[in-house]
């Protein structure tokens, strides 16, 4: 069975100032877990998230919905300088394509 904190977007990453591995969740950012390994970073705070999000459901709170299964349109309104915008309509120009595919490539690295 799949439980909805399976579902949160996790990662593993190195702590030098800790001097050990650090687990993170992109929809909880205030919580973490530090361990000897990788294995037992993610392992504690999958366990930490599970916790917090049955408290939540338990004080009737909000709970963050895991980024994998929200639906995304593909568009977003950015504002930029008038100068970079500028540049970029220049770049495209100068590159026979639409301002849209420079900023999206852009985006992609």
């Amino acid at each position: 069975m799949i439980l909805e904190s399976d579902k949160y977007t996790y990662r593993v990453t190195w702590s030098e100032a800790d001097g050990e591995f650090v687990g993170l969740c992109a929809e909880f950012p205030s919580l973490s877990w530090l361990a000897a390994g990788p294995e037992e970073a993610l392992t504690g705070v999958r366990s930490v998230v599970k916790e917090c999000v049955e408290d939540m459901a338990r004080n009737g709170e909000n709970i963050p919905r895991p980024i994998a299964t929200q639906k995304y349109s593909g568009k977003f309104m950015v504002r930029i300088p008038p100068e970079v915008h500028r540049y970029l309509a220049t770049e495209a120009a100068e590159s026979g394509v639409s301002l849209n595919r420079i900023v999206s490539a852009k985006l992609a690295h």
